[in-house]
């Protein structure tokens, strides 16, 4: 098993000899005929006159010649096509950390053969001498933008950074310490996967890397996952997928079993793009995809998120003044409108959607996607952001300002995987006591075969029985139209509250006069009888507050409703801020229990 011969718990790297590992990578990335990525290699002219070695590398992508000199200057992309060539774990630390920041930890861990398996002593021993690495990966402390993190980088050079017991325990033992110390946690995850020459032994690192990670989790501290080209295999089945944060690399190719593996096992044809990062993003198993050029500036933000320690409320009494609406004549006055012109307004396409307020009404918003099991819905956004200075998660129903959108956004019909994601997001934000806000504008839950397939009545079960129980305080504004089930899914709340031209209802006037009277044409009747303006509602109890709308919402008064919102928000959050997660509970099951 393990050689703990040096068992120091900390192996500071010294500056000369990263440099010079630095210096390594740098030369071996301008070798001629190194293979890179796909197949692409340094492409030097056979005519004359010569070109000096190395000037020029092939992308693996476009096949263009470009400039090493510009490749390195864009972060090891192809300036041509966006392509990311590989690059080397110490590359990729003098790419997202401060400069000087890194302390390398646990790098005297050696790896010893046990399975006896013929050869893997001498071509780990060849190894290390090429690459100047003692092991697939590298892990130790540094800091983005003075904010400090335990991070661990794999690379492909050495066994393509497959996991055998070393790559395994020194994740591990970084986690571990990561739990300690408090810090958050941040992994690049590039690998084929298991080490076939370590066989069960390797197989072991699953378990132990991802039972670490649940503590680190258990503990209320923040992993984020990157994955970079390759992330296959047991990795992928381990630590590369549990972030609470996933992110990858454009193009990258992730996935359980390689294309090779499933070609060669069953016989299947794949599809073109088939386990990129761009699929993965539409299949809802990872939250965004972020190029080389942005992730030190989004690992930093996420991580700022994740720290923010201030609580403070600031008052917000001359916002309207300062954001005057444009001037504009009142289409109708709400005040007399009756419930069905209220319908009819609710449905306007010239209402602001849920990432139009958003906008407004948060700073540093960064969307989230997915279900982590089976697609990305649009019918639903959900991230984080802050306001107040205090971080938040936002999840809200999402429709479209044109048929394009509206397609894209199913008209704000979620479908299971909408739900599941909110869910998801819910959950999170309990882990790191994020208050939630949720914004409603739905018609209802999509009713369609795909979603009754796929279980719609069971996910929206679901979101109501976990929102139970959040240890977090939740309001929900209902910007639009509030229907049925699909609306009260994210609307298991300690407060909700209303646009005064929205409307929450059982279901559709129209849906009701067609159950009741047979006859749908009776919708504006049924609007009268049903009771699902905001005064109505205020005056069951059903919702807490009304937000004025002295005109229609639209673009003219976008900032007025905005101010109002994000008054009402920082009150919101100065109200819970001192209680306890067993007095927002059972205020929100009062609530309901009153009913």
């Amino acid at each position: 098993m393990l050689n703990f011969k040096k068992q120091t718990y900390i192996s500071i790297a010294r500056n000369e000899e990263i440099n010079e590992r630095k210096a390594a990578e740098k030369n071996e990335f301008r070798q001629i005929n190194r293979k890179v990525g796909s197949g692409a290699t340094i492409h030097t002219p056979n005519t004359e006159p010569s070109v000096p070695e190395g000037l020029y590398i092939k992308c693996g992508n476009c096949g263009d010649a470009v400039l090493s000199e510009d490749v390195e200057k864009a972060n090891h992309t192809c300036p041509k096509c966006g392509y990311n060539f590989r690059i080397g774990a110490y590359q990729r630390l003098d790419m997202v950390l401060d400069e000087g920041s890194f302390e390398e930890w646990n790098k005297e861990l050696i790896t010893d053969n046990p399975l006896n398996f013929k050869g893997y002593e001498e071509k780990l021993t060849v190894l290390k001498g090429n690459t100047g690495l003692s092991e697939a990966v590298i892990t130790g402390k540094g800091a983005i933008h003075g904010m400090e993190l335990a991070i661990g980088i794999c690379d492909s050079r050495f066994l393509m950074g497959s996991m055998g017991e070393v790559v395994g325990e020194r994740i591990t033992r970084m986690v571990e310490r990561a739990t300690k110390d408090r810090l958050p946690v941040v992994i690049f995850a590039c690998s084929g996967g298991a080490r076939m020459q370590e066989g069960i032994v390797s197989l072991m690192q699953m378990a132990k890397t991802s039972q670490a990670l649940k503590r680190h989790s258990q503990a209320g501290l923040l992993y984020v996952s990157v994955l970079t080209d390759p992330t296959t295999g047991g990795v992928t089945a381990s630590f590369a997928m549990l972030g609470d944060i996933i992110l990858a690399e454009p193009g990258a190719l992730i996935g359980f079993a390689g294309p090779r593996v499933i070609e060669q096992t069953i016989g299947q044809k794949l599809p073109e793009g088939f386990q990129r990062s761009e699929f993965l993003l539409e299949k809802g198993l990872i939250d965004g995809i972020v190029k080389r050029s942005e992730l030190r500036h989004e690992l930093g933000e996420i991580i700022r998120m994740h720290t923010i320690k201030t609580d403070k409320i600031n008052t917000y009494e001359h916002y309207i003044k300062k954001n005057a609406p444009i001037a504009s004549i009142p289409l109708k006055d709400s005040a007399v409108m009756k419930a069905w012109d209220k319908v009819q307004v609710s449905r306007s396409a010239t209402r602001p959607t849920a990432m139009e307020y958003i906008s407004v009404i948060f700073k540093d918003f960064i969307e989230l996607h997915g279900d982590r099991a089976y697609r990305d819905d649009g019918a639903i956004i959900g991230g984080i952001a802050t306001v107040g200075g205090k971080a938040v998660t936002v999840i809200a129903q999402q429709k479209g300002k044109n048929t394009k959108e509206n397609i894209l956004r199913n008209f704000g019909m979620p479908y299971p995987e909408g739900y599941r994601k909110a869910l998801r997001l819910m959950k999170q934000a309990e882990q790191f006591l994020r208050p939630v806000i949720c914004f409603v504008d739905t018609p209802g839950a999509f009713c369609g075969i795909e979603a009754e397939e796929r279980g719609q009545g069971e996910a929206i079960a679901r979101n109501l029985y976990e929102m139970s129980a959040l240890k977090v305080p939740v309001v929900t504004i209902v910007i639009g139209e509030g229907g049925s089930g699909g609306a009260l899914a994210m609307a298991v709340s300690n407060e909700v509250w209303m646009l005064e031209n929205a409307t929450y209802s059982i279901l559709s006037p129209e849906g009701f006069a067609s159950i009741l009277w047979k006859d749908a044409k009776r919708a504006n009747e049924a609007a009268d009888v049903m009771r699902i303006t905001s005064k109505d509602l205020l005056s069951l109890k059903v919702i807490e507050k009304v937000i004025p709308e002295t005109v229609p919402a639209g673009e003219q008064n976008l900032y007025d409703l905005s101010g109002y919102m994000k008054n009402y928000i920082k009150e919101f959050l100065s109200k819970y801020k001192n209680k306890s997660p067993e007095e927002i509970v059972n205020e929100r099951y009062e609530r309901f229990r009153n009913f």
